[in-house]
């Protein structure tokens, strides 16, 4: 364990920060009636619609075949609205998934940022964000070269 590098323990550090984050957003989520994962989901058709199921499972971290079990969730509690269109089958949220997500937004948004309000100061916040928006684009790069 000793010879770790500082980038493993950094990945280290974010992962443990990530799972613990997503513990504590799925305890404040449920009196939304929400999970984390579908908390995400959501955002990303909200912000994407329409999009295909594909392209929503490359944009969160549910395995396809969690996302399609979610999805058939979402859109039993009418949340979400799949419509064929020819081969291609869309996604798209209907009136209540907006309300949901309208309502839950605003906390959910204050109870993520508590993190680093609560213990970095703006200059220190705006220094990781540059930083983590570089490692975030090299990994995407590295995942352009596999």
């Amino acid at each position: 364990m000793q010879n770790n590098t500082r980038g493993s323990l950094i990945w280290l550090r974010l992962t443990r920060f990530t799972h613990q984050s997503n513990l504590l957003s799925n305890d404040f989520l449920k009196k939304f009636d929400l999970t984390t994962a579908q908390f995400d989901v959501l955002m990303q058709i909200s912000t994407y619609e329409p999009l295909t199921q594909s392209e929503l499972a490359e944009k969160v971290t549910v395995t396809q075949g969690g996302i399609s079990r979610m999805l058939s969730r979402l859109e039993k509690e009418g949340l979400i609205a799949r419509k064929q269109d020819w081969k291609t089958k869309t996604i798209s949220l209907t009136k209540k998934g907006c309300e949901k997500l309208e309502n839950a937004f605003k906390d959910q948004l204050a109870f993520q940022s508590s993190f680093f309000d609560e213990c970095l100061s703006k200059e220190e916040q705006k220094v990781l964000y540059t930083l983590m928006s570089r490692v975030q684009k090299n990994s995407e790069n590295k995942k352009n070269d596999i």
